[in-house]
This record gives C-alpha cells, structure tokens and sequence, in this order.
C-alpha cells in the first residue's frame, strides 16, 4: 500500500492507496503553511491520520507520494509556487514524524502518473496530461517512465503569441496566458464588455465569470459566447499541436474543470485541428486527445504511484 497527498492552494488530502490503485481511506486538513518544519510534521501526521483510518499500519505502506505545485528533486523541494519554500529538504524534515520515505511530485506529473496507470493513459507508453487550471500545467511519461523532478514539463510556457500578454514567468505570450482557465475567463470578460447583449452577462450575475461560463451560454446557442469558445479552442490547439509534434504521445489527456465543457465545443474541434495540423498524422501516429478520467483523485492516486514511474 501507499500513502498520496494531493497540495491543494487552500488544503491537504490525503489517501490511502492500493497496489491497483484503488483509494480505501482519504483524510483532509487545511494548508495553514507556517514554515517548512512545521508543514513536513502536518504531511506525516496527515499519513498517519489516513493510514489509522484504512486501517494500515505503517510497517504496510511502502511510501508516502506527495504532490505539490513547484519543482522538486528526490526528496527535495527546489521551489513552490503557492507556499514559500525554497531548497527544502522536505523527506529529512518528514521523517523527523514518520520514519518513511517521501516521494515527491509536481502536481501536473502526478495527475499524469494517476491517469496513465488509472485512467486515460491505460495501455499507452508514451502519453501527456495537461492540466488547465490557473495556469496550465503539462505531465509527460515517454516509454513508460515520468520525466519528473528538475526534468518536469512547463509546458504552460510555451510561447504561442509574440510579443503578447506578459506572464508572471517573466516572458510574454506564454501559452497559459491564452490557453487556461484564467485565459479563459479573460476572453469572456473582454467579450461581454464588447458585447452587452450577450446571455454572458445573465450567467455571470447567478455567480459571476468562471470557466464554464463561456461554454454554458454557448450551450444556449449564444454568438457571442460561440466565438469565445472557439478562440479558447484555437488558443489550446496552438500549444497542443506543438506539444504533440515534440513528443508525438499515442494520448493526450485534458484534464481540469474547463475538461468537463461538452464534447461539441472543446474536444471535437481541438481534435478536428490536432488531425489536421499536427505532423504526426501525416507519419503515422496520429495522437489521441481524451478527456481525462479520474478528475479529484488524479493528485492522490499519481502521487500514490509515483514509485511505479520512476
């Protein structure tokens, strides 16, 4: 068995999962970061707390996988994003509570590592995930291993416009900057000022602009709301198509909340533009683009099985 802990911006869930992959136990606790002693102690009491509840004793858990947005290396954090640490020794700290080893994960390769062993990569070698979230985060496994650790994608900061929106990277034009949930609700935003006639705006007062928002009043057969869908699609095929012709994956997967928008207006068309302008159609790998299939627990059951990737 082993432990997963998914790093949320606001809370820490915990798993505990099989050999199969199957979570049998999940505890939480808000991220309250006051220092990286204090945040390795609440990782291991947290592994307790979910071994305890399952039902397993920690002599029966292999590891603890832990998933969290930033760079790591080993049982090193080089540096998060969203909590403040920076050249942590994260697994020493750990074990100070809990006497097991720690992997560590970027949260996109973790949902990675769960979808290809759970979910939409099942029976791939080389297979993607992009994440679109805040930003957009990339996992990539190629021959059946993770690159993982100072080797993980940023796939997010692929440029796609010259010269266009700054990015809090530093450059301009940054894929995530078009292609994520928050470039998503930017569109929106830009299209209902232009567009006061627009069902946006009745959508937006029941609780305000989301990711969904573009695509539910679309849904309605709204203009204004049709075209935001389609630049959104035609941003995230740009980055999708290079991604493809770099690594030329048999899958990949989208995952995040604007995932879950219907067929007709996000996977159709970007599947209709990946045929038609990536290389690897024309060489004999046309790659897959699916949705990915295990939402929520992705972060818990990749960072479970991160040793099985490595």
């Amino acid at each position: 068995m082993y432990v997963g802990i998914d790093v949320g911006g606001t809370n820490l869930k915990a798993g505990l999962v099989d050999e199969t992959g199957r979570i049998l136990a999940v505890e939480r606790t808000p991220l309250d970061f006051q220092g990286p002693e204090a945040f390795a102690a609440t990782l291991a009491e947290l592994s307790q707390a979910v071994m305890a509840a399952g039902g397993a004793a920690p002599s029966q858990v292999e590891y603890v996988g832990v998933g969290l947005p930033g760079a790591v290396s080993g049982g090193d954090v080089v540096y998060t994003t969203n909590i403040p640490m920076e050249n942590v020794p994260l697994e020493a700290l750990f074990r100070h509570t809990l006497d097991l080893p720690l992997l560590l994960g970027n949260d996109a390769d973790c949902a990675a590592v769960g979808e290809f062993f759970c979910g939409a990569g099942r029976g791939t070698r080389d297979f993607v995930v992009v994440t679109l979230g805040t930003g957009i985060g990339g996992g990539i496994i190629l021959d059946g291993k993770l690159r993982g650790g100072l080797a993980s994608s940023e796939a997010g900061h692929l440029v796609i416009c010259h010269d266009g929106e700054p990015c809090n990277c530093g450059r301009r034009g940054c894929w995530e900057r078009y292609a994520s949930a928050t470039g998503l609700i930017r569109l929106t935003r830009e299209a209902m000022a232009a567009h006061p006639e627009s069902a946006l705006h009745a959508l937006a007062a029941q609780g305000g602009v989301e990711g969904r928002t573009a695509f539910e009043a679309a849904q309605q057969g709204d203009e204004t709301a049709l075209t935001v869908c389609r630049t959104y699609v035609s941003y995230l095929a740009d980055g999708l198509v290079s991604l493809i012709n770099i690594l030329r994956p048999e899958v990949v997967a989208i995952g995040g909340g604007v995932a879950a928008a219907p067929d007709h207006l996000l996977l159709d068309p970007l599947r209709e533009i990946v045929s038609r302008e990536s290389f690897g159609c024309h060489g004999g790998r046309c790659t897959r683009v699916l949705r990915a299939e295990l939402g929520n627990d992705a972060g818990i059951i990749g960072a479970a099985l991160l040793g099985r990737a490595q």
